[in-house]
């Protein structure tokens, strides 16, 4: 089993359910999807689906083989657009009610300027495998350490070599046109220019052991990364570089969220989950009932965080909860991947059996 099957096991069997298979077949199983546009499904709402965003006030839900669901009714009905590939997505971001952007699978990037409506490839796996190797040739000549700015070419020359095989994760937008997109095996792209061109920060970021890294947040012109074996990283200069932060564990964090006060809390493995008041230097855990992973957070509109585990369980915390998360209505009783807070207030979740509403967050009860 490869080590995304192995360290990140509960999250992507939970919502990239092809990641081993299209990792071990290489470049000939990810070109067809890649050059396939997503297939119409009859009831998509019901199919897999893995994040949520919004755009203005329309939803945006992707997931499996390529789909993108759009509702303009805080989520009671749902469309299909229309995508060029049909790779899974893992995350979707919206600057404003037009653009967006979706990663997946075999490094794809798409980009929208409609608000979901269409796509377009901004990027894919074979693309960003040569970034990566001429940045790493492009930086050897000044490298600090040669013997490491050599490793960093021969894993370069791998992914090259592997293929459009390694998924992307998470992503991040400032506005229309920065953004940082990060995934497996420590992959990690910026864009200034709204994706027309795409540079490499893997060498900027402290990663040597490659892990992969799961979810970005930022505080103004501090970044921050979370990942695999308890890996936290955060950037001082506004996302060029990247620095690792001493870690409260040695799980894997799935999510990193900022509270309305401005601290931080992330989240992952069997409900383990803290909260830095100074910007990452130091952490508090914080107080979990039940010891299932969280997959996902969000900040809702009254400041307060939300958090979602495997189980379907909601947790707030705010400034007011303190060191605690406490549950929110009850149990869904399903796994959940996403969860997203409705222009109505209302909640939407994501997970392996599609996509549910839910009453206001106050109350949480299903409709």
């Amino acid at each position: 089993m490869n080590r995304i099957s192995q360290a990140g096991a509960l999250l992507l069997a939970l919502y990239l359910p092809f990641v081993t298979s299209q990792c071990l077949a290489g470049q000939a199983a990810v070109g067809v999807p890649l050059n396939t546009p997503a297939m119409r499904v009859p009831a998509a709402q019901n199919s897999v689906l893995i994040d949520l965003a919004r755009a203005g006030t329309r939803l945006v839900a992707v997931g499996e083989r390529g789909l993108v669901l759009l509702s303009d009714d805080n989520g009671q009905t749902w469309r299909q657009a229309s995508v060029p590939v049909s790779v899974s997505l893992t995350a979707v971001r919206f600057v404003d009610a037009q653009k967006g952007w979706a990663v997946g699978h075999a490094g794809v990037v798409l980009a929208t300027l409609d608000g979901g409506e269409h796509w377009t490839l901004q990027l894919d796996g074979v693309r960003v495998a040569q970034l990566e190797l001429d940045a790493a040739k492009a930086d050897q000549a000044t490298a600090s350490d040669p013997d490491a700015a050599l490793v960093r070419i021969q894993n370069a020359e791998r992914l090259v070599a592997d293929g459009p095989d390694k998924p992307f994760l998470a992503l991040e937008f400032v506005d229309a046109r920065r953004g940082l997109i990060v995934g497996a095996y420590g992959l990690a792209l910026l864009t200034t220019d709204g994706g027309a061109t795409w540079q490499s920060l893997m060498g900027r970021i402290a990663n040597p052991n490659g892990l992969h890294l799961y979810a970005i947040s930022r505080q103004g012109t501090h970044w921050f990364l979370a990942g695999e074996q308890g890996y936290l990283a955060r950037s001082d200069d506004d996302g060029l570089s990247f620095s690792q932060l001493d870690s409260p564990y040695e799980g894997s964090f799935f999510t990193l969220q900022s509270r309305a006060d401005g601290a931080l809390v992330v989240a992952g493995l069997k409900g383990n989950a803290f909260v830095s008041h100074d910007a990452g230097a130091s952490f508090q855990r914080l107080s979990v009932p039940i010891p299932i992973s969280f997959n996902d957070s969000i900040r809702l509109a009254d400041g307060q965080l939300l958090l979602v585990n495997q189980g379907g369980t909601l947790f707030r915390n705010s400034e007011q909860t303190g060191a605690a998360l406490l549950p929110l209505g009850n149990p869904l009783g399903k796994p959940v991947s996403s969860v997203i807070e409705a222009a109505d207030g209302s909640l939407i979740v994501a997970g392996f059996t599609g996509l549910q509403r839910l009453a206001q967050p106050a109350t949480a009860a299903s409709e």
